[in-house]
C-alpha cells in the first residue's frame, strides 16, 4: 500500500509519461489485462486513458484493472489513471519512505 508521500512522488513522475493504453467500447478483458500486467512488468509506473465509449467510468476502470493486476491506483483525474506496481526484478523506482 502506498503512502501519500509515495503517491506524491508516482504522480510527479508520471507527469512526463506517455499514455499507453486506451481502453475503448470493449471495456476491461483478458486481453486488456494482460497487456496491463506487460506494461507493469517492464515500466513499474504506467498511464491509461478510458475512451468515452468505454461502458466503465475511469475510477471503475482504475479499481478493475488494479485488483486484476495487483496493483495500486496512483491517481485518477477525469479520464486519465495511472497504475504502480513495484517490479521484482526491475526495480527502476526508488520510493521514499
Amino acid at each position: 500500500m502506498l503512502n501519500s508521500r509515495q503517491r506524491a512522488q508516482l504522480r510527479s513522475m508520471a507527469n512526463d509519461y506517455e499514455t499507453i493504453l486506451q481502453i475503448g467500447k470493449s471495456g476491461i478483458g483478458e486481453n486488456t489485462v494482460k497487456q496491463v500486467n506487460d506494461a507493469l512488468e517492464a515500466r513499474e509506473l504506467i498511464k491509461l486513458r478510458v475512451l468515452e465509449t468505454c461502458p466503465q467510468t475511469s475510477r471503475e476502470a482504475a479499481d478493475l484493472l488494479a485488483a486484476e493486476t495487483n496493483s495500486d491506483v496512483v491517481q485518477v483525474i477525469g479520464s486519465r489513471f495511472i497504475l504502480y506496481r513495484e517490479s521484482k526484478d526491475n526495480k527502476t523506482i526508488k520510493l521514499v519512505k
